[in-house]
């Protein structure tokens, strides 16, 4: 199942239907991480009314953990369908808390807590089970004698033995309407020399009169070549206005605005679209085009869903923590690059577009009341060595981290929250392993999402 089309309540709703059905109630859950054990603990909370509508009983559910022992005895004899949410650190990992779950306890009355578990034949569901694929974790996963095992996962390895009972494509997802609509924001990127001019196409502006272009180009000036954004029409010529530079002197008239289709047609016949650059463009400056491309598709989303109450995200994957956090010598908190882009950038374009958006059903005003130090927050990774969030004073951590805790119990544990307008929070960073793969081609990108 891709991400995003509901595993935990098709699991969930698996769970009702297998006890309905065969009257089977015990059910455990292994997942590879605390962070995913909070988002599953989180769902069973919201969905728990949706599904006694439905089913006309509740799921006793519950976090394993080793120092409430009395939650494993009720697991074993209660009737009802009893659930045990736990990560593969607790029964895998190293440490004598970790191995508690396979200990004689003296306060368990000697018993070991596993073997508990086992007599009772749970049914194993285990999510992402791409992470817990070491031989070590599936000899210990017998010792819950299962009745049986689900696998539940976007990414099952393709060398798997097991076998498929459902596939729910992306596109099948979204034909069946399962998935939230999620847009992703490509930015195309022609010329790599410094032969060839740069410039890139911010967007057209459509009035009364003529179409219009906010492109931003290089200019010459006492200091040095730096970048700059000027609002042209047909007819500018960017080798006058960039102080002569030779990059422009080939045909960077501009000779057509379209409206219709966002573009601008240079007299040497190069023909750009919104968002695209051409010429030469560093890795810093690719970041802060797309950035600034997902704010503006962001802002123009939201204006168009705030009458409806609706709340817009978007989401940025990055390549390390160090990008959006960084920590000085004391462990204080500071902006990474990112971070700094993104502040710069979010100023300027409500700054330039609140006139635009006055009055408008009170968008303006809602605009206007968040800040762009407080609209955007972190969610990363969980560091793997430990298992555990990682505080804020550990700024010397780098990748696999989540150096936020604050935000880690937004996003997880306060759903609802982060939903509501009310909340500040719409740009949300996050770590992404994929994004290092595609780097060199720089598909680096961010899509941005509504509820």
């Amino acid at each position: 199942m891709e991400t995003g089309v509901g595993k935990t309540y098709t699991y969930i709703k698996t769970m009702y239907e297998l006890n309905k059905r065969y009257g089977w109630s015990k059910f455990i859950i292994v997942v590879p991480s605390v962070a995913i054990r909070e988002g599953v603990y989180k769902t069973f909370q919201i969905t728990e009314k949706h599904f006694t509508e439905d089913y006309g009983k509740k799921i006793r559910y519950f976090i394993y953990n080793s120092s409430q022992l009395t939650e494993i005895d009720r697991f074993a004899s209660d009737s009802a369908i009893n659930v045990m949410i736990i990560n593969s650190q607790a029964f895998n990992a190293k440490g004598k808390d970790a191995r508690r779950i396979s200990m004689k306890l003296d306060e368990f009355r000697s018993r070991q807590p596993i073997d508990i578990l086992a007599k009772t034949n749970p049914i194993l569901i285990i999510d992402e089970p791409q992470s817990v694929k070491g031989a070590a974790t599936k000899e210990k996963l017998k010792k819950f004698t299962p009745l049986f095992t689900l696998r539940y996962s976007a990414t099952h390895r393709p060398d798997s033995i097991y076998n498929m009972i459902y596939r729910l494509d992306a596109l099948e997802a979204y034909n069946k309407k399962l998935v939230k609509k999620i847009a992703v924001k490509g930015i195309s990127v022609s010329g790599s020399t410094a032969t060839e001019g740069y410039v890139y196409v911010q967007g057209i502006n459509l009035s009364k009169g003529n179409p219009t272009a906010t492109i931003e180009f290089e200019v010459k000036g006492a200091t040095g070549i730096r970048k700059v954004s000027r609002i042209v029409s047909e007819g500018y010529n960017l080798f006058d206005n960039s102080g002569e530079l030779a990059e422009y002197k080939d045909g960077y008239t501009v000779l057509r605005i379209d409206g219709r289709d966002s573009s601008v047609e240079f007299t040497n016949g190069k023909k750009l679209f919104a968002g695209d650059v051409i010429g030469s463009v560093s890795d810093e400056q690719l970041h802060r085009i797309q950035i600034r491309e997902t704010i503006l598709s962001h802002i123009e989303r939201e204006r168009q869903l705030f009458s409806k109450g609706i709340k817009v995200l978007s989401l940025f994957f990055i390549d390390e923590v160090a990008k959006y956090r960084q920590y000085d010598e004391h462990g204080k908190k500071k902006n990474g690059p990112y971070v700094e882009i993104f502040e710069e950038e979010y100023k300027d374009i409500v700054r330039s577009l609140q006139l635009l958006f006055e009055d408008y059903e009170g968008y303006s005003k809602y605009l206007s009341g968040i800040s762009a130090e407080r609209t955007h927050d972190g969610y990363f990774s969980i560091d793997k060595k430990s298992g555990r969030l990682i505080d804020s004073s550990l700024g010397d951590r780098k990748e696999r981290t989540s150096d936020d805790v604050d935000a880690y119990e937004k996003i997880l544990k306060r759903k609802e929250i982060l939903l509501d307008l009310c909340e500040p929070v719409r740009f949300i960073f996050s770590l992404k392993r994929a994004v290092a793969r595609c780097a060199s081609d720089r598909k680096w990108g961010a899509a941005y999402a509504s509820r």
